[in-house]
């Protein structure tokens, strides 16, 4: 009977070290100042980095990406991808991701066309 609660445990500890985690707390604002085009305005961000990808949550639940596009102090200028209809000034969350816009890359995508984002 030992030796099998050891080898639970020993599962359950090699599961913990595989497991897929989400680094916590990415910063998260309500201080959208403005919205001009496909640009959107932030105010009294906590060091914003120049081209940080940007997860925008709307009032009514809609999922947006973007892309810090300029910085000054604490004001941070962010391009969304999606488009800026919608996104207002009390109801719109910014969280920082902490991560730049990457694309992995292989032979396999020799002559196809992708987007800006990446995706085919």
């Amino acid at each position: 009977p030992r030796g099998s609660t050891e080898e639970n445990m020993s599962r359950v500890e090699a599961a913990a070290v595989t497991r897929d985690y989400a680094l916590k707390p990415r910063l998260e604002y309500r201080t959208v100042a403005g919205v001009n085009g496909p640009l959107v305005i932030l105010e009294n961000v906590r060091r914003p980095r120049f081209a940080e990808i940007v997860n925008l949550t709307l009032g009514d639940g809609t999922q947006r990406s973007g892309q810090v596009l300029e910085v000054a102090g604490s004001k941070a200028v962010v391009q969304v991808f999606e488009g800026t209809s919608g996104i207002d000034n009390t109801k719109t969350s910014v969280e920082f991701s902490g991560n730049i816009l990457t694309t992995p890359v292989s032979e396999d995508m020799l002559g196809r066309i992708f987007n800006g984002s990446g995706k085919p």
